[in-house]
């Protein structure tokens, strides 16, 4: 495709999107298909020759678009918020033309730096301090692993240096809420923690996560020989949108030198209003 063709299919694309949002209300919510009506209707085989990008926008109205459940029609209420906010749209648009990777600073100056400058602006609308900084991950999953990889460094001394999680004489443990989201439980077993070494706390009668079971918890561990690890709160559960008493937890993290993770990817936005803090 040359720049030429790409302008013309391009401006076709941004014009079918716009008439989808435009529309959506009148389309179901939730897909009708039966299991396996979209596959059915594709080539068994790999194409020989490339579809036409006319061929590809009728598949899109007759096969794609009926066989979603559409995320950003004004009746879902399912799952969770999908913040398809048209302006990102282009953004993603935009990104992608660039076609640049932020490896490293020299990479991409421009994209490290203005990575710099919107968490910092985040972090200035949250009404964090100057002593926060941090970086865009791609999802809130893997905003988690992240910092049990993190946490599993910390408590070990930096065992990926020596034998890694094997080599260490005492269990490191993760406590977490019955109702954090489900990644939690993945990002504890892709660091290697183990699903043993992931310990329930007990909730109260909001779904939020009693601190003084927390402690009872982390103060139990030592005595079995335990090393209290990690802390993984939440604000706005996906399942009840419980909200765990953040600041209770992190004296709870700060008296036994635990590190602490919020998951705050369904409900700390609200941080913004100083009334929501």
């Amino acid at each position: 495709m040359n720049p030429e063709e790409f302008r013309k299919v391009g401006h076709q694309l941004i014009d079918w999107i716009a008439d989808y949002r435009t529309h959506i209300a009148d389309l179901p919510v939730r897909s009708r298909v039966e299991p396996g009506a979209v596959r059915a209707q594709f080539p068994a085989t790999p194409p020989v020759q490339p579809e036409t990008f006319d061929g590809i926008f009728s598949d899109l109205e007759k096969i794609i678009v009926p066989g979603l459940s559409l995320w950003q029609h004004p009746g879902f209420f399912g799952y969770f918020p999908c913040n398809g906010e048209l302006s990102s749209v282009l953004g993603d648009y935009l990104s992608t033309g660039l076609g640049v990777l932020g490896l490293s600073w020299q990479s991409s100056p421009a994209l490290t730096e203005l990575e710099e400058v919107v968490t910092d602006w985040m972090r200035q609308m949250l009404g964090l301090s100057e002593a926060w900084s941090g970086v865009i991950q791609d999802t809130a999953s893997t905003s988690t692993l992240v910092a049990l990889l993190c946490a599993r460094e910390r408590a070990s001394n930096y065992s990926l240096a020596r034998g890694g999680l094997q080599g260490e004489e005492h269990p490191l443990i993760i406590y977490v809420s019955g109702h954090s989201h489900s990644s939690v439980e993945k990002a504890a077993l892709l660091a290697g923690f183990g699903r043993t070494n992931l310990h329930l706390v007990a909730n109260d009668e909001k779904y939020a996560m009693k601190p003084e079971a927390l402690e009872a918890a982390i103060r139990a561990d030592l005595e079995a020989g335990l090393v209290p690890c990690a802390i993984v709160a939440t604000a706005g559960t996906t399942g009840t949108t419980a909200l765990d008493p953040v600041k209770a937890i992190a004296e709870v993290a700060r008296r036994h030198g635990v590190w602490l993770h919020v998951d705050s990817a369904l409900a700390g936005s609200a941080m913004i209003l100083p009334e929501c803090r």
